[in-house]
């Protein structure tokens, strides 16, 4: 059996990048040419993509925290990476994403 060499980051730089790559978005249309934030996204919330068909939740930023969230964001990290133009995309069922963010809220 191989040893397999972690190359996971900390929560801590997980949490950085996730919200870097949320504010960069700003240079394309529908974002605040001034912070570059999307323009319906309140303050301290965020978007993420979900499902087969890509549809655009907004989250509050405090989820980030929560082990729950943290886990989909393994699983996106595993199977998108963070270097994509598609935004913050999570690989897991519409619905079950809607079950867990009620029970998160």
């Amino acid at each position: 059996m191989a040893i397999r060499k972690s190359h996971k980051l900390t929560q801590s730089a997980v949490l950085k990048q996730i919200l870097k790559r949320c504010s960069s978005l700003g240079k394309k249309h529908g974002y605040d040419d001034e912070d570059g934030l999307p323009v319906d996204v309140p303050k301290g919330h965020f978007a993420v993509y979900v499902g087969e068909n890509r549809s655009r939740y907004i989250v509050p930023i405090s989820f980030l925290t929560l082990p729950q969230f943290q886990c989909l964001l393994r699983q996106a990290e595993e199977k998108f990476g963070f270097d994509h133009d598609m935004g913050l995309t999570i690989p897991c069922e519409e619905v079950v994403f809607r079950s867990l963010t009620a029970m998160l809220s």
